[in-house]
C-alpha cells in the first residue's frame, strides 16, 4: 500500500509577543516618528534596557520534531489536549502554513475543514465558493458541476447559495465547508473539531459522510475531543502532547492511554486574583475541578462511570443563607441541570449558616447520567432572594467518553445530553 503522507522531524515555531503596529494606517507624522525611534530600540535592545513585558519575544514550538507515516485509505485520529499542537499540524499538512523545520510530503489533493469558512471568499456567493474551491483542488469545471447539486442537498443552504457567504450564519458557513470538503473527492480529507458548531442532526450527517469516505478507499484525519467519534470513525490514532508525538497505536489503545494516563486537558479551574470581582466578599472561589472515581482530576470522564465535581472556596466572615452550586448545560448552551449544596432540607440546616473558613462543596454524578459530548460547568454562590456573591457561567468544559453505555452496539448517534441506563422488561404475551 502506498504512503498518502510522509512526515518528517517537523517543527513548527511561533513567535508572540511582539510588537504590534498600532494602527492598520499610519499617517505620515506616525511612521517619521516610528523611523526616527528605530536606533533607540536598536540600543535598548542591545544594552538590555528594552521593556519587557508587551514588547518582549517569546519563541513556543507548536510541533516539535514530529514524525510519521500515513497509509492511503487509513483513517487516522489525532488526540491530545487543547494547545497541543493537532490544529497546527493540520495547517501543515493542508499547506496553509510552512513549517519551519522538516519535510511533509502529500501524495494527492488535500480537501480541509480547519475552521468555519476556510478557504471561503466572503464576498462571492454559495455558489461560486463551491467552484472556487474545486479550482483550488485541481478540479475541472465540468467535475465541480458534476457534483454540485449533491453538495447543495448536503448542505441544506439550497436557498441561500447565490447570497455571499458574509451573510452566513456560522451553522451555514459549516454546512456548506464541509459538504464541499468532502464532496469534491480529494485524495486526503482533514477534518479539525469544527463539527463541534453544527447543531446534532447536522453533527451525524457530517460523522456518516466521513464514515462513507473511509469505506471508498480515501485517507481522512480526523482531530476531534469527541473520544467515541474518535473510537468510530478511525483505526489507529497519535497522540500530541505540548507538540510532540507521544504514542500511535490502534485507536482502543490509544484513546486509553490518553484518558488514563492523565494526557486529556487539565479539568481544573483556579481563579487568579484579577479575575475575582471585588463585590465578592466575604466569598472567594479558589478552585473548580472535575474528578473520576479514582478521584483525579480529569478532562473527560466515562459516562459508565460516578464522577465529582468539587467547588473550592473561602469565606472571610460568617455567612447566613448562602448556597453554593452547579449549572451544566450543553456547548450549545442548552441547560441540562442545576444543582446546590444545600438543596437537601438535612444539608440547609446544618450549613445554612456558615462561619468563616476554608470549604469545598463537592457533588457526585452517578455512572450512566450523561450522554457523549462536551458539556459546559458553571458555578454560582448566592443568598437566595438576597444577594449573589460569585457567578461564572462557563467556568470550565469536560468531555464524556460513552464506551461501553447503554446502546452504544447500535451505530446511530442518540439524540439529548442524557443517556441513562434503565430497567427495561420483555414479555411475551400469547
Amino acid at each position: 500500500m502506498a504512503t498518502a503522507i510522509r512526515v518528517e522531524h517537523l517543527s513548527k515555531r511561533y513567535r508572540i509577543g511582539a510588537t504590534q503596529t498600532k494602527f492598520r494606517y499610519g499617517m505620515l507624522r506616525e511612521v517619521l516618528v516610528d523611523v526616527a525611534m528605530t536606533p533607540v530600540r536598536a540600543f535598548k535592545a542591545i544594552t538590555g534596557r528594552g521593556m519587557r513585558g508587551a514588547n518582549s519575544v517569546t519563541n513556543i514550538w507548536a510541533l516539535n520534531d514530529v514524525s510519521f507515516d500515513v497509509q492511503e485509505g487509513t483513517v487516522l485520529g489525532i488526540i491530545g489536549r487543547n494547545g497541543a499542537g493537532k490544529s497546527t499540524l493540520l495547517k501543515v499538512l493542508s499547506r496553509v502554513t510552512e513549517p519551519t523545520k522538516g519535510l511533509v510530503t502529500v501524495r494527492g489533493r488535500v480537501g480541509s475543514l480547519l475552521e468555519v469558512g476556510t478557504g471561503f471568499h466572503p464576498e462571492l456567493t454559495g455558489r461560486e465558493n463551491i467552484y472556487l474551491n474545486g479550482a483550488v483542488l485541481g478540479m475541472k469545471r465540468s467535475e465541480t458541476e458534476r457534483k454540485f447539486d449533491e453538495i447543495v442537498a448536503f448542505s441544506e443552504v439550497e436557498q441561500f447559495i447565490d447570497t455571499p457567504v458574509k451573510r452566513y450564519s456560522s451553522g451555514m458557513y459549516l454546512r456548506l465547508a464541509f459538504a464541499v470538503a468532502a464532496h469534491l473527492e480529494p485524495e486526503i480529507l482533514v477534518v479539525d473539531e469544527v463539527l463541534a458548531v453544527g447543531d446534532a442532526e447536522f453533527q451525524k450527517k457530517c460523522l456518516g459522510k466521513m464514515g462513507d469516505v473511509a469505506q471508498q478507499g480515501r485517507t481522512v484525519l480526523f482531530v476531534s475531543h469527541n473520544m467515541s467519534a474518535i473510537l468510530r470513525l478511525t483505526q489507529e490514532a497519535i497522540l500530541i502532547e505540548k507538540g510532540r508525538l507521544v504514542k500511535r497505536a490502534p485507536t482502543q489503545e490509544a484513546v486509553d492511554y490518553y484518558l488514563s494516563a492523565g494526557h486529556s486537558e487539565a479539568g481544573e479551574r483556579i481563579w487568579d486574583a484579577d479575575e475575582i470581582p471585588v463585590n465578592t466578599a466575604p466569598f472567594t472561589p479558589i478552585s473548580l475541578r472535575v474528578k473520576d472515581r479514582r478521584g483525579k482530576v480529569v478532562d473527560t470522564i466515562r459516562s459508565t462511570e460516578p464522577s465529582t465535581l468539587e467547588f473550592e472556596y473561602k469565606l472571610s466572615a460568617p455567612t447566613t443563607g448562602l448556597r453554593v452550586g452547579f449549572y451544566l448545560s450543553t456547548m450549545r448552551g442548552e441547560y441540562v441541570l442545576t444543582s446546590f449544596d444545600t438543596d437537601e432540607p438535612v444539608q440547609f440546616e446544618k450549613f445554612g449558616s456558615r462561619t468563616a473558613g476554608h470549604y469545598i462543596s463537592r457533588c457526585t454524578i452517578p455512572a450512566d447520567m450523561f450522554n457523549e459530548g462536551r458539556y459546559a460547568l458553571g458555578v454560582n454562590a448566592s443568598s437566595f432572594g438576597v444577594r449573589r456573591y460569585f457567578m461564572d457561567e462557563n467556568a470550565l468544559a469536560f468531555n464524556v467518553d460513552i464506551s461501553g453505555a447503554p446502546g452504544t452496539h447500535w451505530p446511530e448517534q442518540r439524540a439529548g445530553p442524557i443517556r441513562p441506563r434503565l430497567e427495561w422488561k420483555i414479555e411475551k404475551v400469547e
